[in-house]
């Protein structure tokens, strides 16, 4: 039993997930998949501590974190034992790895990381889509980062642009078709609040 959650940026994702999530006594994995990665991988937390001043990507973490997990994985070494540096294919793989190992598990609520795509032949799944006027979108996104509005406008179009691009291209997939999902949810016209309450409600009529 799992759910994922495919969100435009700034729809309220997280905030969903996480009272789902607490609704159905479930575990919930968001941007917080480094964390989940190292306990996957038996690592201390430690091992997916920054290291560098500025934050590291996800993508950086992820590959950072799955070196010595997933060996398998990743790009051979060249001579001198240097590992190249991994490209975005790598990555995408890696990501796979993480979601497939994750949701195994199962009574999981899933957001992001193209795991609605990664999780299409899973039976026991309920893939949900938030989504929200652009005008709510880029309010929410101006408060949580602390933008103005035309900055907070930019960062929207651009996540929204490469989520869309990351599952055209390693999924051929139009992340925006609604025929993918099960539920699409409008954070913008029922609140976070009846957005999570729509889908908790269909957990529980599947008995979940």
């Amino acid at each position: 039993m799992l759910i994922t959650i495919s969100r435009q940026f700034g729809a309220g994702g997280s905030e969903v997930a996480r009272q789902v999530a607490e609704a159905l006594g479930w575990r919930v994995v968001d941007n917080e998949l480094v964390e989940e990665v190292a306990s996957l991988a038996g690592l201390p937390p430690e091992a997916v501590a920054e290291r560098e001043e500025r934050a590291a990507s996800f993508a950086e973490r992820l590959a950072r974190t799955l070196a010595a997990s997933a060996p398998e994985l990743l790009p051979p070494p060249v001579p001198g034992g240097t590992v190249p540096e991994l490209q975005e294919a790598d990555l995408v793989r890696l990501t796979e790895r993480v979601v497939a190992e994750a949701a195994s598990k199962g009574r999981l609520v899933l957001v992001g990381r193209a795991a609605t795509a990664v999780l299409a032949r899973e039976r026991d799944c309920l893939h949900v889509r938030l989504v929200a006027p652009k005008a709510y979108r880029i309010a929410a996104a101006a408060a949580r980062l602390g933008l103005d509005s035309e900055k907070a406008a930019a960062a929207v179009e651009q996540s929204d642009a490469a989520r869309a691009r990351y599952h055209r291209q390693y999924y051929h997939r139009d992340w925006n078709d609604p025929v993918y999902y099960h539920l699409v949810v409008n954070t913008g016209a029922l609140g976070l609040d009846g957005a999570s309450a729509v889908i908790i409600a269909e957990a529980r009529r599947r008995n979940w």
